[in-house]
Order: C-alpha cells, then sequence, then structure tokens
C-alpha cells in the first residue's frame, strides 16, 4: 500500500532534461549495436576457430605422448617441457592443476591444444589478458606467439570447487 495515492494522470511529458537522457541512452545503445559486431571482426578478440571434439582418454593420451617427447626437468612434481615450435602442444586442466609446465621461446608461434579432463575451467594467462575456456569433450586450438620473455601463471578463472584457488601453472617464455 502506497503512503500517497497517485495521481488521477500518473503520465506527463517528459521533461527537457529526462528528454535528453533518453536520448543519450539511445544514441549510446546505438552505437554500442553497431561497434559489436564491427569489432567481432577486426578485433583480436575472436575465440578460437579451430575446435574438435575429443574423449579426455584421447587427449591424455596426446598431452603424455607430448611429455615423454619433450620433457626436459620437473618442478613441484609436474613435469617441465620444452616443444618444438612446429608441433602441437597440449595443455591439460583438471581438478585444481594445470599439466603441464610449458617452457616456450620468444618470437615463436606454437599451436596450443587445451582441454579439461573433468568440468569447465577458464585458462586465463597472467599479467598478460589472455583468457579462454577449457571444456571436457572439446580440444581448442590456440595460436600462440610469446612477445616477452619471463615466467608466466596460468590461472582457472572459471569456479571449479574446492580447490579452485589452488590452480595455478606455470609457462616460461625464454
Amino acid at each position: 500500500m502506497a503512503i500517497y495515492e497517485p495521481e488521477r494522470m500518473w503520465w506527463n511529458p517528459l521533461s527537457k532534461d529526462e528528454r535528453i537522457w533518453v536520448g543519450v541512452a539511445l544514441i549510446w545503445m546505438l552505437v554500442s549495436f553497431i561497434f559489436m559486431p564491427i569489432y567481432h571482426v577486426v578485433g583480436s578478440q575472436n575465440p578460437p576457430s579451430e575446435t574438435y571434439k575429443v574423449t579426455a582418454e584421447d587427449f591424455d593420451k596426446l598431452v603424455e605422448g607430448m611429455v615423454a617427447k619433450y620433457k626436459v626437468g620437473e618442478e613441484n612434481g609436474f613435469p617441465v617441457v620444452h616443444p618444438n615450435p612446429s608441433e602441437p602442444i597440449y595443455v591439460r586442466a583438471s581438478m585444481w592443476q594445470w599439466y603441464p609446465v610449458l617452457e616456450l621461446e620468444k618470437g615463436k608461434t606454437y599451436r596450443l591444444h587445451l582441454s579439461s579432463m573433468d568440468i569447465q575451467h577458464g585458462f586465463s594467462i597472467l599479467p598478460i589478458n589472455m583468457n579462454f575456456m577449457a571444456l571436457p569433450g572439446y580440444d581448442y586450438v590456440l595460436k600462440l606467439t610469446p612477445t616477452t620473455t619471463g615466467e608466466f601463471h596460468i590461472v582457472c578463472n572459471e569456479y571449479c570447487g574446492i580447490g579452485h584457488h589452488t590452480m595455478v601453472g606455470k609457462m616460461y617464455v625464454k
């Protein structure tokens, strides 16, 4: 129940200020509507165009085959691999871990295959702004060309359970 009874004529014409703000909102909406599809085509924010269906078992075999071929060391129980840029590299997401640790070379282009073994995970390389989804049953192919050297952290940016905060991987660029 209202404190005051509404006026008999609740609709009043818009004032000058209200017309200006409605006009600004309408113009902004139209600019956004036109800008979004244009930026999708010319921007660098497009999702990977190369994707395959894959079972967790098959993808795990590809990851383990790459680890066996390119392993150069170990860090905290995880293998460190230095893959050949001309061959595909595989990164596996599973409950609270990224596997393996990657050691890449600056300026070389890699085809990184990404998949999840269990549930949805978010693949984010810090401190650069690179975010992708890792979904079970799909192999996403990302083209990655490191432009700076250093140590980068791979974090999960999709909540994946109680150990989500510990899901941090590494990538070295030399």
